[in-house]
């Protein structure tokens, strides 16, 4: 039985490593894009009622653009240690999942428990998973912040993050020990969020609205998604944070303030009205300043340059 949990375990953690593996590039635009890196000026287009806006390259068009300057290889840039990430976090969560027990041993299937039962089945079992997903956080966010650090040289040119040995010396020698752990606590409070949000509601729907079994299903699923559309902010403060301060051209002024707490970057990136950069990766609005010039509107860049959006 135990051989069997465990095989299943490294096998969850394999596909996992695999699936991140085909879908980093895509994930390198995304945390590019998440740390304000626009290389390719905004074109001229309709929204689906036909009203003139501003876009932005979607996510596939940014991936060429990595490609077209680094290469096949360089659209992998900080894939090691993301899969390290991946890895740790993943052995750490299963570990701690199975050295915490109900109360009373195995509870009874969840059909043949009473409301109030059912209750407190839920907010153990809430418990039991935020304590399972901070503790995979705190031991993965190290080579988190490796990772973001080395796709966010791609801006600036830098080699400084080019191995995981040479990252880890570069980290405690630019930020000390906290460095490591960057962007940690928005990270933890949005899984925490998350989780109570998801968690909340697809029991309370489950519960009282619905009576379909295989509808119940697709409940969690769905809601996830939701939560996970809410609480984006704080993941985009995470990363941001990880690259602020770091030495990287990415980190600093002029492309990007050096923000002295999270909420600090929340409150700038909110005030600019930027808290969701990067949530959506296929339409992208530019909602930056313009000005119309002959007719046509012109996207004014933060160096005070103009480009034509056409």
């Amino acid at each position: 039985m135990i051989n069997t949990r465990n095989e299943s375990t490294w096998s969850g953690i394999g596909l996992r490593i695999c699936m991140n593996t085909v879908s980093h590039p895509i994930e390198y635009a995304k945390v590019l894009i998440q740390v304000g890196h626009e290389p390719i000026p905004p074109y001229a287009s309709t929204t689906l009622f036909g009203k003139p806006a501003l876009y932005l390259p979607n996510v596939f068009k940014y991936v060429a653009y990595i490609y077209s300057v680094d290469g096949f290889f360089g659209c992998y840039r900080g894939l090691g240690p993301k899969l390290c990430a991946n890895a740790i976090s993943g052995i750490t969560y299963q570990k701690v999942y199975e050295s915490i027990d109900f109360e009373g041993g195995k509870p009874p299937h969840v059909e043949r428990l009473s409301e109030e039962e059912r209750r407190r089945r839920f907010v153990q079992d809430l418990k039991k998973e935020v304590l399972c997903r901070g503790c995979a956080i705190i031991t993965s966010q190290p080579f988190t912040v490796i990772a973001v650090r080395m796709m966010a040289q791609f801006i600036g040119g830098e080699t400084k993050y080019s191995g995981i040995l040479s990252s880890i010396k570069e980290i405690f020698n630019e930020n000390g020990l906290l460095g490591f752990f960057s962007g940690v606590v928005p990270r933890i409070l949005g899984e925490i969020l998350s989780l109570f949000i998801a968690g909340s509601l697809t029991f309370v729907i489950n519960n009282y609205f619905l009576e379909d079994n295989d509808l119940k299903t697709y409940t969690s699923a769905s809601i996830t998604f939701v939560a996970g559309a809410i609480t984006y902010p704080f993941q985009l403060v995470s990363n941001c944070m990880a690259v602020t301060n770091s030495g990287l051209a990415a980190g600093r002024p002029p492309l990007m303030p050096l923000y002295t707490s999270w909420t600090d970057c929340w409150s700038n990136l909110s005030h600019a009205g930027q808290i969701k950069r990067g949530s959506s990766l296929l339409f992208r609005y530019y909602t930056g300043p313009q000005v119309i010039i002959q007719g046509r509107p012109v996207v004014v860049s933060e160096n005070g340059f103009y480009h034509s959006s056409n």
